[in-house]
């Protein structure tokens, strides 16, 4: 019967579909690509299919298959795009700006400039409005690929120098991939979305041309607008854009402090300590002390030496004036259950003291205030350092053994 046959086909599909999945996981693109066209011919014979669907999943497969099946070329990656782009056109956008990452990935980018061109004047009904958000980006990528024009002129120009008829006609090219990309990149960033590559763009080309208050505006809206999401990056430029100009600490530390809250563990927190220790404020080299525990709370942190450093200086200050033992004391309270085991171990020791022996020096320092002398990360590297007859580990020993009783305060 009909509805028996209909359900046999529906059967037969799936079961492709399951083949061509398991080759794919397997990575057996030309058994893949077998079934593919089993699945495809299979949907030709099949009357009552969702047009919507298939013609996704055949790209979405297709173009998977053709780029990692070793005798495909690009003219039949092409090629099947073009099919697609005819097939598909409710997602026809979609498709052209997958197309251009292909071809921009095989360093055709030119190819890639002429493929967006071509989407930018697209036009189809109601679907040209429909796909507004992608047409926004095809002119955003068509943006990106003027600034990486521009920026090949301006390498010219600076290399050159400027003088002559030849520099002249550089830098009118160069104003003109200038304004072309100026106009995509300064709409996409608009629309809140995460546009770091975008930002950074747009952001070099207002510098370039001195305009550091657009610039300014840019990256303070990128940061701080509550529309956009959270986003780690967009205090990290807005960070190196106020170092790189020269702005006041009070601006430096206010935009990394923002950093430390979404992501403790980033590598500028050893730049955020530097600057709060420096501070002659107790709150902000309170926060120090904060920031540098919280980054060794991170395995990525374990042997980093200048973190270890930070931390080992501020320590050492602390203990000799004996002001503010609370501040360390509060920090190991949450800390002294796990970090032995996590930085302090005799295995991490030995490890430690053979490959790094000033990462060794420096963590010797903190697990002795820390855990005391009888601390087995610092009996073993002091022992070593002393036998190797290095004169630091001799202070070193003779400092914690001094100060053991600080010890016993912050861990009581």
């Amino acid at each position: 019967s009909s509805h028996e046959h209909k359900l046999n086909f529906k059967k037969s599909k799936e079961v492709c579909l399951s083949y061509i999945q398991d080759a794919m996981l397997q990575k057996q693109w030309k058994r893949a690509a077998e079934f593919l066209t089993f699945y495809i011919e299979s949907l030709e014979k099949d009357f009552s299919r969702q047009y919507m669907g298939p013609s996704e999943m055949i790209w979405r497969i297709g173009t998977e298959i053709l780029c990692h099946h070793s005798h495909s070329s690009m003219k039949e990656f092409n090629s099947f795009t073009e099919q697609m782009k005819t097939l598909g056109v409710k997602r026809y956008l979609k498709v052209c700006l997958e197309h251009a990452f292909h071809l921009l990935c095989n360093g055709l980018i030119d190819e890639a400039y002429q493929n967006l061109s071509l989407a930018e004047s697209w036009r189809f009904g109601e679907q040209t409005a429909i796909q507004d958000k992608e047409m926004k980006l095809i002119q955003a990528y068509r943006g990106l690929l003027d600034y990486y024009s521009w920026s090949k002129q301006k390498t010219i120009l600076l290399e050159h120098g400027q003088d002559g008829f030849e520099d002249l006609s550089v830098e009118q090219e160069m104003h003109s991939y200038f304004r072309k990309a100026a106009v995509n990149l300064k709409e996409i960033i608009k629309i809140p979305g995460v546009w770091d590559l975008f930002v950074k763009c747009y952001v070099d080309l207002l510098e370039f041309y001195g305009d550091h208050n657009e610039a300014r505006q840019v990256l303070n809206e990128y940061a701080y607008n509550s529309k956009f999401p959270a986003n780690p990056n967009a205090h990290v430029y807005l960070y190196q854009f106020l170092k790189r100009h020269g702005e006041s600490k009070k601006s430096l530390i206010s935009a990394l402090k923002i950093l430390h809250d979404i992501v403790p563990s980033h590598e500028l927190m050893i730049d955020f300590n530097t600057m709060l220790q420096k501070s002659k404020k107790r709150k902000k080299r309170r926060l120090g002390l904060e920031v540098i525990f919280a980054a060794l709370d991170y395995a990525g942190w374990k042997e980093n030496v200048k973190a270890w450093s930070c931390l080992a200086r501020q320590v050492k200050q602390i203990v000799i004036s004996e002001k503010p033992l609370d501040w360390i004391k509060q920090e190991w309270n949450s800390r002294k259950d796990w970090w032995p085991a996590f930085h302090f171990s005799r295995y991490l020791a030995k490890r430690n003291w053979q490959e790094n022996e000033s990462l060794s020096y420096e963590k010797a320092l903190v697990a002795g205030i820390l855990l005391g002398k009888d601390c087995k990360y610092f009996k073993y590297v002091s022992h070593q350092g002393c036998k190797a007859q290095v004169k630091r580990f001799r202070i070193l020993k003779k400092f914690v053994n001094k100060h053991n009783p600080v010890y016993l305060r912050i861990s009581g």
